[in-house]
């Protein structure tokens, strides 16, 4: 008898992927210590090299730090897969020192490395693992903190509106939304007192691009109209009664944008001078 699979699990919803996060710094020495340096990621290096904007390359995904104004702080945080943990605590200690007057830290915890940057933005690293799917260089979540009560409208926005198969999980008082391969964003439940909104967004690149646009400007929505292949949005509002949940900028861009499918460079952290193996300067372990 043949094998009987769970197609379903393959299934792809409309948000193919989630490209990056972006926050404000103003400071990128200290986000070279700490994205480049202490964390093992990239610096893009074709797109924003000057002093007003950098890129920082994990895998397929970025973060965005323009320099610019008072910094930002994600509300909620970012995961993070990583190919050694043990590696990376030595960055991070190595860059402790630099990095004492800012608000970085790191520790260990619940089997990943909780990260602060320098300027408060919470990542969490874990190891490649079976949750993650094959990512061993990446993001695959974002974590938002919401208030209480606004899991099950958040859900209901993204299915509606986007298109993917939203759910809550009760237990964990959370909206999953689907976000592309080995991908979500979380949106958690929380009693306590969120800081207000300050401006930063994540992009994500959608299949259907016209839908969710009609769906946007039935609700009055849309925010930006970037381009032909971007606009953008701000509010999260339920779709049965139209009250506002959450706010977080989404930058939504088209398969047809010029920079989807864009590939990133991604050194290998582990290749220095005084230890330099040939050939292996390249991280090698996402195809």
């Amino acid at each position: 008898m043949d094998q009987v699979y769970d197609r379903t699990a393959a299934d792809i919803d409309n948000i193919i992927g989630l490209e990056h996060v972006n926050t404000t710094i103003d400071d990128q020495r200290l986000a070279t210590l700490f994205y480049v340096v202490g964390l093992g990621f990239t610096r893009d290096p074709y797109m924003s090299v000057g002093d007003e904007n950098m890129w920082i390359n994990l895998g397929r995904q970025q973060f965005h730090l323009p320099t610019r104004g008072t910094p930002q702080v994600l509300r909620g945080h970012v995961g993070v897969v990583v190919p050694d943990l043990e590696a990376l605590k030595e960055r991070l200690a190595g860059v402790r020192q630099k990095l004492a007057e800012t608000r970085f830290s790191f520790t260990e915890k619940n089997g990943h490395v909780a990260t602060t940057c320098p300027w408060g933005n919470d990542i969490r690293a874990y190891a490649p693992q079976e949750r993650f799917g094959d990512m061993k260089l990446g993001m695959p979540y974002v974590e938002l903190t919401v208030p209480r009560g606004a899991a099950a409208g958040i859900a209901r926005f993204y299915k509606q509106g986007f298109g993917v198969k939203s759910r809550v999980e009760a237990a964990q008082k959370a909206a999953i939304v689907p976000s592309g391969r080995n991908q979500v964003m979380i949106f958690r439940e929380t009693d306590g007192q969120l800081p207000p909104y300050d401006g930063h967004h994540i992009a994500i690149y959608i299949a259907d691009f016209s839908g969710p646009h009609q769906f946007l400007l039935k609700h009055g929505l849309i925010t930006e109209e970037s381009n032909p292949d971007q606009y953008r949005f701000k509010d999260i509002v339920d779709p049965d009664n139209g009250a506002k949940l959450f706010e977080l900028e989404h930058e939504v861009r088209s398969l047809r944008h010029p920079m989807y499918g864009r590939p990133f460079i991604n050194r290998n952290p582990a290749q220095m001078q005084r230890t330099y193996v040939r050939g292996y300067d390249a991280f090698v372990g996402d195809k």
